[in-house]
């Protein structure tokens, strides 16, 4: 196979510094004690999806627009992890609005940027999951649930259409790549009845890859290295630098070493 690191792509200096100003002016916002973070989500939200109506009385809109600039309020709209039985209120109205301010964002015509999306995503993940370490990298229609429970390390990547359900709690581990449409989850039903939940902790060790449409089931952990093929589903544990496949995931093979591959540098690092 041919050895290809990621290029450096460059955009414009102009659109570059107007994009460090958007979102270091929100970076700044968010770092002030008395940062309302609804009204903040608001804002942006409405800048984005409806500047035009910057100063308009709404009642003198349709009603179908009012309704519309409801929701760039997260107070005016509920999400699914807050009808699970074991939120934790305090922390979830911490983190919501910065979610439906990701969510949102990435709905819009702004999200498919990878130079902004990614940058925007960093500056939220950071206050929104339990721990976020250095050069995390999100794409567009990462889904998440409580976002609290999620412990992200270094340099962790995660692509497109991927679900997070951090219910019970997800551990990335350092170097962890997740491809798109895959699903990490941290709790399951009883099969007699739907109510019964169990919500363990999943881990996902250093360096694991999880690869396309691939899905890793409550309380698993994938120990360090390892690799789950494309559609394969992580049942049990896993060990160490072994790639797994198939329904159930079983070891296929242990993987070979690549450690002669230099070191690249990641153009999209903070």
């Amino acid at each position: 196979m041919t050895f290809l690191p990621n290029r450096v792509v460059a955009i414009s200096e102009d659109a570059e510094r107007l994009y460090d100003r958007w979102l270091g002016a929100i970076d700044e916002r968010l770092d002030e004690p008395d940062c309302d973070r609804y009204e903040l989500c608001r804002t942006v939200l409405t800048e984005i999806y409806f500047a035009q109506l910057n100063g308009v009385d709404p009642e003198t809109l349709p009603v179908s627009t009012q309704v519309a600039l409801a929701q760039m309020d997260a107070r005016n709209v509920t999400l699914e992890p807050e009808y699970y039985a074991e939120i934790d209120l305090e922390r979830y109205e911490h983190v919501k609005p910065l979610i439906w301010l990701w969510e949102m964002f990435d709905r819009s015509l702004l999200a498919e940027n990878v130079h902004l999306g990614v940058k925007f995503r960093r500056l939220l993940a950071k206050r929104i999951f339990g721990q976020c370490g250095r050069n995390f990298k999100a794409f567009h229609h990462v889904k998440i649930s409580f976002g609290y429970n999620l412990e992200v390390g270094d340099n962790v990547v995660v692509h497109r259409h991927v679900l997070l359900d951090d219910r019970g709690g997800i551990r990335l581990g350092d170097g962890v790549s997740v491809s798109d449409f895959a699903n990490v989850y941290s709790h399951s039903h009883g099969v007699v009845e739907g109510r019964d939940i169990a919500t363990p902790v999943t881990v996902i060790g250093a360096g694991v890859r999880i690869t396309y449409h691939a899905t890793v089931m409550s309380g698993v952990h994938l120990a360090e290295g390892t690799m789950l093929g494309a559609f394969g589903v992580a049942t049990k544990d896993t060990e160490p630098h072994a790639v797994y496949a198939g329904i159930p995931a079983k070891k296929i093979k242990d993987k070979p070493d690549e450690s002669r591959r230099p070191p690249t540098p990641d153009p999209l690092a903070d």
